[in-house]
């Protein structure tokens, strides 16, 4: 009888910390489910651009352009033996396809180049082992471009191979994107850990607004007729000095052990106020289903592990658009704001793109940061501050 006491003892303790409870029971099987979500909308593309600048070559009276007709092979390849969800396009701007795989439109640019059908021709005429110079152009850092990159050189080969039976026939040169033909493994890291500095802030914001509700002093603002709005944007200029001091020391930190990076450290800046005030904007609706400083750390869980590891801030993701406004890709993981902020610090630090190229991420943090402090406002008013 006694163990049976304990028992129904300990069963009411775990109903009364019933947030500690949920954490326990669900949290596991809430990230089984968010995987295979995620899995399913990240089904691999591969998107390979071709721009043709061959000059052609004539040959008793006649002009041909080899290039033109090594495309025409190529765009009759759906799939390859491995079956890889190629798509290939043919621009005649270099200049805009390089934009494109800078927006992550594509994955990788095939360069052919003016004197394409000039060595072409000598292949096919001569007894000579020469080969032909072809450009690849992407961001050398992405395991997309080299799964595109791998599959272009190994086509153009075989069709090059087959037509003039050489050995070796393509030769292949490289033009990384910014300077991700530079970094290292490290390098890849820092600009999601900068962003990683500023999720930091979701916890100790979400404190520092509960703790007025703990320690009853939260009675007093209401007496004093401060609204919701005024206390919490109180709280959060104070949280946004925090991250901005966070991820300038996180930089420092990084510069310190060799982090090269490329971009305005303007724009950096300008991402890092808008991703911090977007986190302190969710930490406003984790406060308002919480009470104690207890429960934030227990709840808290549930969106700190999102938006560390669903936004490309631990992990780098590749997500499946799921449709696009003014041409920018909308996705499940763009829900949460740190996706665009990685986004952004990566076209700045790594490609070394400008204010304009980031327009769309920061448009989708502003926006997103409006959302989420209306609702949190909204929510933290019904809860703690009504009346």
């Amino acid at each position: 009888m006694k163990i049976l006491s304990i028992i129904n003892k300990s069963i009411k303790e775990n109903i009364r910390h019933l947030w500690l409870l949920i954490l326990t029971i669900f949290l596991t099987p809430f990230f089984v489910g968010l995987y295979w979500a995620i899995s399913e909308a990240e089904k691999p593309n591969y998107e390979v651009l071709l721009v043709n600048q061959d000059a052609g070559v004539e040959y008793q009276s006649k002009k041909y352009n080899y290039g033109s007709l090594i495309i025409e092979e190529i765009k009759k390849i759906d799939k390859d033996s491995l079956q890889f969800p190629m798509t290939i396009k043919v621009t005649k701007n270099r200049t805009d396809a390089i934009e494109k795989l800078k927006d992550n439109k594509a994955d990788a640019l095939v360069v052919i180049p003016d004197d394409f059908s000039e060595r072409f021709h000598n292949l096919l005429t001569s007894n000579e082992e020469e080969s032909i110079t072809i450009g690849f152009v992407g961001d050398l850092t992405s395991i997309k471009y080299m799964v595109t990159a791998i599959w272009a050189a190994e086509t153009f080969s075989e069709i090059i191979y087959t037509a003039t039976d050489k050995k070796n026939p393509v030769k292949i040169t490289e033009t990384s994107l910014g300077i991700s033909g530079k970094m290292d493994d490290f390098d890849l890291y820092v600009p999601g850990l900068l962003i990683l500095s500023i999720i930091m802030l979701l916890l100790p914001a979400s404190i520092s607004i509960i703790n007025e509700v703990e320690n009853k002093t939260i009675i007093r603002l209401k007496l004093s007729k401060i609204t919701a709005l005024e206390f919490l944007t109180g709280i959060s200029v104070v949280q946004l000095i925090i991250g901005i001091i966070s991820i300038a020391l996180a930089l420092l930190v990084a510069v310190g052990l060799g982090f090269e990076y490329a971009g305005s450290l303007f724009n950096v800046f300008i991402i890092a106020i808008l991703s911090s005030v977007s986190i302190i904007a969710i930490s406003l609706i984790l406060a308002a289903f919480t009470k104690t400083a207890t429960e934030v750390l227990i709840v808290g869980n549930f969106p700190f592990f999102l938006l560390m590891f669903f936004t490309g801030v631990a992990i780098p993701i590749n997500p499946k658009e799921l449709f696009s406004i003014a041409g920018y890709p909308i996705t499940l993981q763009g829900l949460m704001s740190p996706t665009h902020s990685v986004s952004a610090m990566k076209k700045i630090m790594i490609m070394n793109m400008g204010f304009i190229d980031i327009l769309s991420e920061i448009t989708a943090l502003l926006v997103l940061t409006t959302i989420y402090f209306a609702i949190g406002v909204w929510l933290f008013w019904r809860r703690h501050m009504k009346v």
